[in-house]
């Protein structure tokens, strides 16, 4: 393994919660009606990107960008006290950087909370060390789309099968798999996945680190 790719902000944190409580504040500031339940939000949750979900939930396109952005405010003002990295994230980033593996964040988050999450993080993770990270703006078409691993795997003049990512959904990690990597899943608290996904993730980080270890080893003997 050459390169190691984190993908969506909840593979580093879990942050689940806040949005969802930030979301609602929102909605409910812009009078929209709309309230979303732990569950109401879970099944929102398996259509990747916050605006286009909001459209789903019958917002108009004006509505939706306001209250997404507004959302987006709450939740900064939310994380003024940090975050804290999902069990095994900053072990297996040091791993990767002692081994000589590559990091890469591929999120199609927006910047203004792509920057959110680095500054809450900047006490754990040392983002320098990222040899790519996307944003929103870098493609066309958001996850579940291909498009952002490709356009990472282009700054990084790699291919798939040098790479590994580590995803936090299904619909995430279908991106990851239409652009020809293998992913694995580490799914977040809010997550609706299947049994099979669920088992998958168990030894997601004693695998990497193991990789990690043998940059050389190839993936296909190492991924089923």
């Amino acid at each position: 393994m050459e390169t190691l790719l984190f993908g969506s902000i909840g593979v580093l944190a879990e942050t689940s919660e806040m949005q969802r409580q930030a979301l609602n504040q929102a909605l409910s500031e812009y009078g929209t009606g709309l309230n979303w339940t732990i569950g109401t939000y879970c099944q929102h949750l398996t259509r990747p990107g916050g605006y286009a979900r909001l459209i789903s939930a019958g917002l108009n396109a004006e509505t939706a960008a306001h209250v997404h952005t507004r959302k987006q405010d709450i939740f900064a003002e939310m994380l003024t006290a940090g975050l804290t990295p999902r069990p095994g994230i900053v072990q297996l980033i040091d791993d990767c950087h002692q081994a000589g593996v590559r990091l890469g964040f591929v999120t199609t988050t927006t910047p203004q909370t792509l920057d959110i999450i680095q500054n809450a993080l900047k006490d754990h993770i040392d983002f320098s060390r990222f040899a790519v990270i996307t944003n929103k703006a870098d493609v066309t078409a958001e996850k579940p789309a291909p498009e952002v691993y490709s356009h990472a795997l282009h700054l990084l003049s790699a291919n798939g099968q040098s790479c590994l990512a580590i995803e936090d959904t299904e619909a995430n990690q279908h991106a990851a798999l239409k652009a020809g990597l293998r992913c694995l899943l580490y799914p977040g608290d809010y997550a609706v996945v299947s049994e099979d996904a669920v088992v998958t993730a168990l030894p997601v980080f004693s695998m990497c680190r193991a990789m990690a270890a043998r940059p050389s080893a190839q993936l296909d003997q190492q991924v089923a």
